[in-house]
């Protein structure tokens, strides 16, 4: 064999070994509308139970943990509770955002039962946020439905690229705060408060990334693979994450945990921070008079009934809650920013030229009903 043909036949084998290998890989990011329905075997729960506790599942939560189950007592009356294995305790060791995340539960169930005809009678259960049993629920069925556009909780999107930098509109703001100036407060991206929460929100982010059990518990969350990513519906995929094209494909089949833990990954993501911070309208926070659980639930059901209001205004809100996770951030934030009451949620906000679908997974519900 001459040596013209013998690299011809060389490079053929080497173009159709690396073919080969791209068509078995892990090609494209997962997300919600890949996953088709699952043939859910629970013959307990009606047809209109499932499709509002699916609904209510919809909620967002710290790395998309989804830190709720429900107790199945009877036919439209359950208890939703805590799940412990979803717990964030390295960055939550109160778990004060886990009862956030039930709250925006709770508002999705809410809005979800009224528009199939049903009125929530709710008693609260827990009295710490560590508690299992967080709110007992009856579903009582009602002659009208609520008119609220189900489509809304559906369609609801984390995003977290490219923000416009314009301030948030007067017209638009009210809209979004409606009746709760008390408890949401925008400080838009020309004030000197929103400069200090987005150099603080670089500091606290780098002391994350360097804390260890931290970095570690965010490895554990993340679904490196389409594979792992359908096996738990949860967790930081790569598309929800906003890793895309090569980048994406390079992080599916080629990362895992202990490449999160090295320094370079660290880097990327702090940088990644500066960027965000970079493009904003300013940041929308909402507090609460106290820490009790019912002012977190509720609290959380109010961020819920925001974040459901952003789209339509062509706004997304960003959660960037790191300034009160790390102790020496969360300190001076009050007295710097002139809020005196408990801040419980830092959110980026910003208006997009278009708002991308929603990605993020979500367990089935018989995952998380239990009997």
């Amino acid at each position: 064999m001459n040596r013209i043909k013998f690299i011809g036949n060389a490079v053929g084998t080497i173009l159709a070994a690396v073919t080969t290998a791209y068509l078995l890989s892990d090609k494209s990011n997962l997300s919600r509308a890949d996953i088709k329905p699952s043939d859910e075997k629970n013959a307990t729960l009606q047809p209109d139970e499932k499709e509002i506790l699916l609904l209510a599942s919809l909620a967002p939560s710290g790395h998309n943990t989804q830190p709720w189950f429900v107790q199945y007592l009877a036919p439209y009356h359950w208890i939703i509770g805590n799940d412990r294995t979803k717990w964030l305790p390295a960055v939550d060791p109160t778990q004060r955002e886990t009862m956030l995340s039930i709250g925006t539960f709770l508002q999705n169930l809410e809005y979800a039962a009224g528009a199939f005809g049903y009125l929530c009678d709710w008693n609260l259960l827990a009295t710490t946020n560590q508690d299992d049993r967080v709110m007992e629920v009856k579903l009582i069925k009602q002659t009208s439905n609520n008119p609220f556009d189900t489509a809304k909780i559906k369609n609801r999107r984390t995003v977290r690229s490219d923000f416009l930098s314009d301030v948030l509109k007067k017209e638009d703001l009210k809209y979004l705060v409606n009746s709760e100036p008390e408890f949401i407060h925008y400080l838009p991206n020309t004030s000197k408060e929103s400069q200090f929460i987005n150099e603080q929100t670089i500091v606290a982010n780098r002391l994350q990334a360097y804390r260890n059990p931290a970095q570690q518990e965010l490895a554990d969350w993340i679904r490196f693979s389409s594979k792992n990513a359908d096996k738990y519906r949860d967790g930081l995929t790569t598309a929800s994450m906003e890793i895309e094209g090569i980048s994406g494909w390079v992080v599916r089949n080629f990362y895992d945990k202990d490449n999160v833990m090295k320094n370079d990954f660290r880097e990327v993501g702090i940088d990644q921070v500066k960027k965000q911070v970079s493009e904003s309208a300013g940041w929308i926070l909402i507090t609460s008079k106290h820490n009790s659980v019912a002012a977190l639930l509720e609290t959380g059901r109010r961020m819920q009934r925001l974040f459901l209001k952003v789209r339509e205004k062509g706004i997304a809100i960003h959660p960037m809650t790191q300034i009160l996770e790390e102790s020496s951030t969360r300190q001076q934030l009050n007295q710097s920013i002139a809020i005196g009451e408990n801040i419980q949620f830092i959110l980026r906000s910003g208006y997009l030229k278009s708002y991308p679908p929603p990605v993020s997974l979500r367990r089935p519900v018989d995952w998380f009903i239990r009997t």
